[in-house]
């Protein structure tokens, strides 16, 4: 059975995301998504709002996290060749779900989880401090509150790349990643993240599963990944990804499946200026994470 009801990785105020919460979920509904997920980056802030507003929208939410997490593998410069990238991501992103977790209610174990993101999330304001820095020495002056302010939850770079483009560096914030502060490039500061066997441990102590977050973007062939990601614990893979072609979806799914793992499902959306939609991802249930399909 196919299936176009869920979407399972999304964006808000409270990260990186262009609207409030409501929006988001507005949008979802009327894009025909049944069950979605709100993942903030580094942050669990938006949880309580998103699951009012789902409620109240007829969706079922499923809390979730998008962690950023060290790369577990060095990329395949050929393999990055082959798929038409010039370079990896500088960190893997793995996605945390908590089905059982209804928010605002409290829950020892999730609260624990969160503990422990909290540290995390606040790398985020000394690396955001750095990276104004940079900009400032490369004669593009940026307020670091002013990119702050920006954000309700987690900053990260597209709040940047937001005020780069309105102090008229850059027309966009495509080309303000593409040309300054994507990874590697001038304007670009990591920060500190756990690993992925680390991010895993903490999720399943709080009784959450996890899955790599589109695995397209970190350069490594598809049989090494998913052994990879089996071997660190990773309970499921983001197959379906607004990125990733037919193709490799399939290729994701069949190579999941057979090792014993399963799928999940994500537009990644950010905003309507990133992308016309959210949802409209297809995808085959029976390969869906086990805890999704009763949703």
């Amino acid at each position: 059975m196919w299936a176009q009801s869920f979407d399972l990785h999304s964006h808000s105020l409270h990260s990186d995301g262009e609207h409030p919460v409501q929006d988001v979920a507005r949008l979802m509904h009327e894009e025909g998504v049944k069950t979605w997920s709100l993942t903030d980056h580094d942050t669990t802030s938006g949880w309580n709002e998103a699951a009012q507003v789902a409620a109240s929208l007829g969706m079922h939410f499923l809390p979730g996290v998008e962690i950023t997490c060290e790369p577990a593998l060095e990329p395949d410069h050929n393999h990055l060749a082959a798929i038409g990238r010039e370079r990896a991501s500088a960190s893997w992103h793995l996605l945390a779900y908590f089905p059982e977790h209804q928010p605002g209610v409290n829950d020892e174990t999730v609260a624990g989880f969160k503990a422990w993101l909290e540290p995390h999330q606040d790398g985020r304001l000394p690396r955001m401090k750095a990276m104004c820095q940079r900009l400032t020495e490369l004669g593009m002056p940026v307020d670091v509150e002013d990119v702050c302010r920006r954000a309700s939850g987690s900053v990260g770079r597209p709040h940047l790349a937001q005020a780069m483009v309105e102090l008229g560096y850059v027309s966009s914030k495509v080309e303000a990643f593409e040309t300054w502060i994507g990874d590697g490039l001038p304007g670009f500061v990591p920060h500190v993240k756990p690993t992925i066997a680390e991010a895993v441990e903490a999720v399943r102590s709080a009784n959450g599963f996890t899955s790599l977050a589109h695995p397209l973007y970190y350069g490594v062939p598809t049989q090494q990944l998913v052994e990879q990601l089996g071997q660190l614990g990773v309970d499921a893979v983001e197959a379906v990804h607004r990125s990733h072609t037919d193709a490799y979806r399939f290729e994701l799914m069949n190579e999941a499946v057979s090792n014993g793992m399963t799928i999940t499902v994500g537009s990644d959306f950010h905003g309507l200026s990133w992308q016309a939609r959210p949802g409209n991802m297809p995808l085959q249930v029976v390969a869906l994470n086990a805890k999704l399909n009763g949703a």
